[in-house]
């Protein structure tokens, strides 16, 4: 464990000083017309949110690009689809309804951040524009934009994020449905760990 930690904003200052006037003037209380055009090429974002007890949760939602759609400057709609029932964020926001948010487009190394607040919306209008192949979202989450701004492309450059020859050979590490497998308190009757990762493979296959 750490035995010198910060306390205090000055500490943090005096150790990294204070951002710059570009850093600065990039944040606005809108979505302007570049984080529109962002926004509808982007097919992926993660979502933060935090309870009231202040235990937080990262999750992904994805699909093809646009599929966030800004309603207007100061709001847009996340549709919520077909996952696992956990609920970890959707039940953070009933509790605490501050969202941070950031958007990806493959190849680009800058991203979108959005903070503001969300509620769970089940207004049929939205939901019918929100449909993929007749399908709608059970809810969508609206976020009313209060801060938004680009964020700059070092770490993608020091991940190598989308440079396929610095990509790790990750064959040692087990898929998902193993490691799950081992966690099962009672396993499928009369199934194999290799049945069970077929059939796991097979109903992700329905996205919608």
């Amino acid at each position: 464990m750490p035995e010198r930690t910060i306390t205090s904003e000055q500490e943090l200052r005096d150790l990294y000083g204070h951002p710059g006037e570009r850093a600065v003037a990039k944040e606005r209380p809108v979505l302007n017309a570049d984080c529109r055009a962002f926004i509808a090429h982007a097919p992926f974002l993660v979502m933060g949110t935090a309870g009231a007890d202040g235990r937080c949760d990262v999750s992904p939602k994805g699909d093809a690009p646009g599929f966030v759609h800004v309603l207007d400057e100061r709001h847009l709609a996340i549709p919520d689809r077909l996952g696992n029932n956990r609920l970890d964020g959707l039940r953070n926001i009933l509790e605490n309804d501050h969202v941070g948010l950031i958007f990806f487009i493959p190849g680009r190394e800058d991203t979108l951040r959005v903070n503001g607040r969300a509620r769970i919306a089940r207004d049929e209008a939205l939901l019918d524009r929100l449909a993929v192949n007749g399908k709608r979202p059970v809810t969508a989450l609206v976020v009313e934009v209060e801060q938004a701004f680009m964020h700059c492309a070092r770490a993608f450059k020091r991940a190598g994020l989308w440079e396929p020859a610095r990509w790790p050979d990750a064959a040692d590490v087990r898929s998902m449905q193993r490691m799950i497998w081992d966690l099962l308190p009672v396993k499928p009757p009369g199934q194999t760990v290799e049945e069970y990762e077929r059939d796991s493979n097979q109903r992700l296959q329905t996205l919608y």
